[in-house]
Order: structure tokens, then sequence, then C-alpha cells
């Protein structure tokens, strides 16, 4: 078995790429605001490798004031259908315009219009406002391509900490913790 999370991490995600129903790219994004309140959200994570985990968002949304007033967050993944669960902590950092352009140009056009119509985690008086919104940035950039607006982008998680559970018989849990140790890792258990 490696030694690596990150390896370890990119076998059980292949799994679960063939395994789970919905979403296996799920993951509940913990983060806290300048005063150390704590919110947590449904995300999707659009990329990993060794230099971190990325997510798209509005960045002007809750969850990106909240990550830029304390750049740590958390990542849980959960795959039901594993029994496995793996837990990500770490400092946060914006990706590049360059890697968040490529990213808006795979998005289904609707995805991409829907970027440029919310005013995400603002409060909305009633769908109908919303639906216009769409409706004029359909018009807006009817025939064409849809740039990637100037508030939405990736954030990247580089992982200090990194928990790899798995379900086991009468809660006798494995669970292995690496923690982040210059350019390696240091591997540890912890009990169930």
């Amino acid at each position: 078995m490696s030694d690596n999370p990150i390896t370890l991490f990119e076998a059980w995600y292949a799994e679960a790429r063939q395994t789970e129903i919905n979403d296996s790219n799920a993951v509940a994004l913990a983060t806290a605001d300048g005063q150390g309140r704590p919110s947590v959200r449904m995300v999707l994570l659009k990329g990993h490798g060794p230099d971190g985990f990325v997510i798209y968002t509005n960045r002007e949304s809750r969850k990106a004031g909240e990550l830029t007033a304390n750049a740590h967050a958390a990542l849980l993944f959960h795959w039901k259908s594993l029994r496995r669960q793996v837990r990500i902590e770490g400092r946060v950092s914006l990706v590049s315009d360059a890697e968040s352009d490529a990213y808006f140009a795979t998005r289904g056009r609707d995805s991409q219009l829907g970027a440029w119509a919310s005013e995400q985690s603002r409060p909305l008086d009633t769908r109908d406002t919303f639906e216009r919104r769409f409706a004029e940035a359909q018009a807006r950039f009817e025939g064409g391509d849809v740039p990637r607006p100037p508030h939405w982008g990736g954030y990247r998680i580089a992982p200090d900490r990194i928990e790899l559970w798995q379900d086991r018989e009468h809660r006798l849990h494995e669970r292995r913790l690496f923690v982040r140790d210059g350019e390696g890792w240091t591997e540890g258990l912890l009990f169930p």
C-alpha cells in the first residue's frame, strides 16, 4: 500500500467514480469567517493533484468571502458505496486566471450563463428576477462564446493533513492520518 496520500486518494477516487451513483466528485467544503464562525456546503471537485484540490465558484459568494477572511478550509468526501471517507485540511489560494478560463470553457452553456446571471449567496426577491437575469445573459451572448465572468474562478486547497477512513465491522474502523512534513508526509494511525 502506498505511503503517499495523494496516490491513495487517486485510487479511492477512481473507485468512487465507478461505484457512486451520483456525483462521486461531491465534497463538503468547510470554511470559517474572520471570527471563526464555521460554515459548510457541498461543492464539486474539479481538479486535484500533488499541489491540491480545486473547486470553482463565484468569488463574491459567502464561501469566497470566508476563504478571503480565513484562507484555511477542510474538505470531506464520503463515498457510501465504498464505506470510505477522506478528510483534507489545508491552506487556500486562488487558481490562476488561465486555469479558471480553461475550466470555464468546458462548462455547459447554461452553466456559463448562470454564472453571469447569479449574484450567488445574495438575497433574491423572486425566482422571476433570476430567470429574467438568465434570459438577459442569453440575449447578451447569443451567437457567441460566453466568457468567464471576472468575479468567477477557482480555489485550490493545498493539503496539510489528509485522513483516509475505511469502515470496518463493529465500528473497528481504520483511520490513516498523513501530515505534511516539508516536501513529504508523515503517516500515523488514529483510534476509531
